[in-house]
């Protein structure tokens, strides 16, 4: 029960507590609340706090709620975050460490904080294991939680921020561990929402754990070094300053040393020692207006000569995650190089603290929709959490680009500008303008040529997409895909593809089997009994036959296990081949089936060939006396006719052995005698063993017939002894 005298303490002695004065003094964001108010407000919550956590102790021996709770509360006023978020970081661990209900925190404090709280204590669970599934699945419930409300990973920050600055207090198996995960998540996460001074401070913290001797290298040194670095900002600021006085701007300049994270990262990159990295110092020069920043540019160029392929504007073209700056490497005195960053007031603190700086509520408690473009990567990735085909190692690969790749800025034909990830090809380039421009791309040109799909784009790369109805994606496409919208696009098209002729299959099979069984007046029966398979209707069933992952006689020994009609010798029957349009195959006149080609045996058109269910693969097409089938009365409900469609410019490849004595000019024969039969040979190997030459030769046929009559025009070589079709 609260106790009433307690909430009314500082009102009846005219003094607050020390450390609760800290916190309302770090407050600047007070949202048309007087400080009055803002007190009265915060000290509910800071008692409520203290109550709660009351005999509670940190590792070190500290009050748990004044050394951490109130902590993150700080840090949050310090990113000017509104009381109600401030209050939601005091309160953040009442529903995991103590006995106090959601409905409890909601009575008192309202929807908003409790569900900040809510928010912030299902993080609090997650864990990863060396098991990829587990930790995207953890990172998904992540994102799904943190999309409803961003406020709520801006107190997970604080959490980590401070839990990752008093880690010395744990066992080294907790500290690594912890490190391990703010490395995986919160680091490139903090990246992605433009929170940098989150992203370094975080950084580092992570290369003390997992690194203390490289960070205390590095920091001893960054100490040794202080003074004469000091002294080096000085000339560039005093001369920059002095400069800019004729322009009658007055600019906030400072330097510092770059992040121990980032020198130790730059070291192992170039392999070089701490002496040997020069470009350790950054200068920023903060100044009041956009125009001021060019102009500057243009001041500090004429001082100090740049280093060309060391100059970016940010500003022009800003980073997705709101990132607005001016990058400019320069030699300054001595020859040291060093980064000047030129920004207005506004882009540093957005810089600073990222998404946490454009956060504001207006006074009828809806967030404003000014942050909305920064989340948008957000919103792309929690369309792709709810896809059934999403795969949590693909996830998990997605996020990687995603969070923390570098960007290139590339055109449309119009003179629009794109933002894309590094390694970005055209395909993504056609998924982010549309996913119909990426399902029809055919085709791309690059600053005006024709390229294949697979080149990597640069920056101020102009696009232009080729598109064709006929065309659709294909698996190749996911080796060189790279945002997370177009490789999930394709897949998603792809899997939904494999299921539709995975229920062709199915159908096929389930009526052939039960035909060949002479119980075809069972069918009804089999498919509805899809419950008792543990799936969620016919459909699903008729799809898992058609993967292999059930058979035919999986599915009558469970519901007929006494059925005396099911015959086992009697062998399935094939279908006459002929070529039609289209490189695939064709099932009892089902078109454009997707099939795997056995490398085994390598089928040409020609040749007798079967397909086989492969348990959850799909279909994989032989030939019939290919080894590698299993016996036929055995696995005969998961082979299938299938049928030839190949149209007149497609081409195979054919794997053929030749054998002969060896001589001079051997191999220059047999491939002119190929030659002249205007047969393309993509790859000759060649051994001799004993004065006997053996050649495998891989070579494009349109189909059985071209191939032979290839085996009688070479065989006919002189010194050949023997040519036929080679086994892989």
């Amino acid at each position: 029960m609260i106790n009433p005298i307690s909430k009314f303490a500082p009102f009846l002695v005219g003094e607050y507590p020390k450390s609760f004065m800290e916190l309302v003094n770090n407050i600047t964001h007070h949202e048309q609340m007087t400080d009055e108010d803002l007190k009265i407000n915060l000290w509910k919550a800071y008692e409520f706090g203290v109550r709660k956590h009351d005999g509670q102790k940190r590792k070190s021996g500290a009050s748990y709620f004044h050394s951490h709770c109130l902590e993150v509360a700080k840090i949050l006023a310090s990113w000017n975050m509104d009381h109600i978020t401030i209050i939601g970081g005091m309160l953040h661990d009442t529903i995991e460490d103590t006995d106090t209900t959601l409905d409890e925190i909601e009575q008192e404090f309202g929807k908003d904080v409790a569900s900040l709280v809510n928010g912030v204590s299902k993080l609090g669970g997650i864990s990863f294991s060396s098991r990829k599934a587990k930790q995207a699945g953890n990172f998904m419930k992540m994102l799904i939680s943190v999309a409803k409300d961003l406020r709520v990973i801006i107190i997970k920050f604080a959490d980590r921020l401070h839990n990752m600055s008093t880690i010395k207090h744990l066992s080294r198996i907790k500290q690594h561990r912890i490190a391990i995960e703010t490395r995986d998540v919160y680091v490139p996460l903090a990246h992605r929402l433009g929170m940098a001074q989150v992203k370094w401070k975080l950084d580092d913290l992570i290369l003390k754990t997992l690194n203390p001797k490289a960070y205390k290298d590095i920091d001893v040194k960054l100490k040794s070094s202080n003074k004469e670095r000091i002294k080096h900002i000085n000339l560039i600021t005093k001369s920059l300053q002095d400069e800019l006085s004729n322009y009658n701007i007055k600019p906030l300049l400072y330097g510092r040393p770059k992040s121990r994270s980032s020198i130790y990262g730059k070291m192992v990159e170039r392999g070089k020692p701490f002496e040997e990295i020069y470009d350790v110092l950054a200068v920023r020069l903060i100044v009041d207006k956009v125009e001021e920043c060019y102009l500057a540019l243009g001041v500090l160029h004429q001082i100090y000569k740049p280093i060309q392929d060391r100059f970016k504007d940010f500003i022009a073209m800003p980073k997705s995650n709101g990132y607005q700056s001016i990058h400019s490497t320069v030699i300054g005195p001595k020859g040291k190089m060093v980064e000047i960053q030129i920004r207005t007031k506004d882009m540093e603190q957005t810089a600073e603290i990222g998404i946490a700086a454009h956060w504001r509520y207006k006074s009828d408690n809806v967030h404003s929709e000014s942050i909305d473009g920064h989340v948008k990567w957000l919103r792309d990735l929690l369309e792709i959490l709810q896809s059934e085909e999403n795969d949590p190692k693909e996830f998990m690969h997605l996020l990687k680009i995603d969070l923390f790749n570098d960007e290139i800025f590339v055109f449309t034909p119009k003179g629009d500008l794109i933002q894309l990830p590094v390694k970005s090809t055209p395909i993504d380039f056609a998924y982010h303008v549309h996913t119909e421009v990426g399902h029809t791309c055919l085709g791309a040109k690059i600053n005006y040529k024709t390229v294949p799909l697979n080149t990597a784009l640069k920056n101020g790369d102009t696009i232009e997409i080729l598109s064709s109805d006929s065309q659709s994606p294909n698996y190749s496409w996911l080796k060189f895909a790279v945002t997370s919208k177009a490789r999930s696009q394709i897949r998603r098209f792809l899997n939904k593809k494999e299921r539709e002729e995975s229920v062709k299959i199915g159908n096929e099979i389930l009526n052939k089997g039960l035909r060949r069984l002479k119980i075809l007046n069972q069918l009804d029966k089999i498919k509805s009994s899809y419950s008792r398979f543990g799936f969620g209707g016919e459909i699903q069933l008729i799809e898992a036959i058609g993967k292999g992952e059930i058979s035919i006689r999986n599915i009558l020994d469970k519901i007929s296990p006494n059925n005396e009609d099911i015959k086992k010798d009697d062998p399935p029957r094939f279908l006459s081949f002929k070529k039609t349009e289209n490189k695939n195959i064709k099932l009892e006149g089902i078109s454009n089936i997707m099939a795997n080609f056995g490398k085994c045996c390598n089928p040409i058109p020609g040749d007798n060939m079967v397909g086989f269910i492969t348990r959850g693969r799909g279909m994989t097409v032989h030939r019939v006396d290919c080894k590698s089938l299993p016996l036929i009365d055995e696995e005969s409900d998961r082979i299938v006719p299938v049928d030839w469609e190949v149209g007149k410019k497609d081409l195979f490849n054919v794997r053929m052995k030749v054998v002969g004595q060896d001589r001079k000019g051997l191999v220059k024969d047999m491939t002119e005698t190929i030659a002249k039969l205007n047969v393309n040979m993509t790859s000759v190997d060649i051994k001799v063993k004993d004065t006997v030459a053996t050649a495998i030769l891989i070579i494009q046929v349109k189909n059985l017939k071209e191939f032979d009559r290839i085996v009688r025009n070479v065989s006919k070589v002189n010194s050949i002894d023997s040519v036929e079709r080679a086994k892989h």
